[in-house]
């Protein structure tokens, strides 16, 4: 099961057990956070959108460490002015590790019955599906083979 999550203004494909570096979070390595702002959950078979967001999907993650990001070089300058400045700048991130993606529904406990019967059950072949190539199309500006010259076919004006 996978999610599109945003957290710092930027949205994220995670899946569990992903690690990722976001914008900095409040809290202590160890700790655990709720990520609410679920756009999509999707499995292998079945795709869930929100419209903006999916009602009841959370991501559970937790805090791996607290980080600064590469430094950027922020260099300005005015031609003709004698105006050069340089900055650094580096992103404070948290690198968060992905415990678990819920849509919200509890899965029921499945009954011992039910799981041997989900093991049994074959899945279908996909049947392929084989396109078949359309003619190609007469080109209406083709040549005639009728052996007219580009002579006979122009029109001369007289000038009187």
């Amino acid at each position: 099961m996978y999610a599109v999550i945003k957290t710092g203004g930027k949205q994220y494909k995670v899946a569990k057990d992903d690690i990722i570096e976001v914008e900095k979070l409040d809290g202590a390595a160890g700790e655990k956070v709720q990520l609410d702002t679920v756009y999509m959950i999707g499995t292998d078979k079945t795709v869930k959108v929100g419209t903006p967001l999916v009602d009841g999907g959370k991501v559970s993650a937790e805090i791996v460490r607290q980080k600064k990001g590469d430094k950027i070089i922020v260099f300005k300058k005015k031609r003709r002015h004698n105006y050069r400045r340089t900055r650094g700048h580096r992103q404070n991130l948290t690198v968060l590790r992905i415990l678990e993606v819920s849509d919200g529904k509890k899965a029921a406990p499945k009954t011992q019955a039910a799981k041997a019967s989900d093991k049994v059950v074959e899945k279908p072949a996909a049947k392929k599906a084989t396109a078949k190539k359309a003619a190609p199309k007469a080109k209406t500006g083709a040549k005639q083979t009728t052996g007219e010259t580009k002579a006979s076919k122009t029109k001369t004006k007289d000038k009187g």
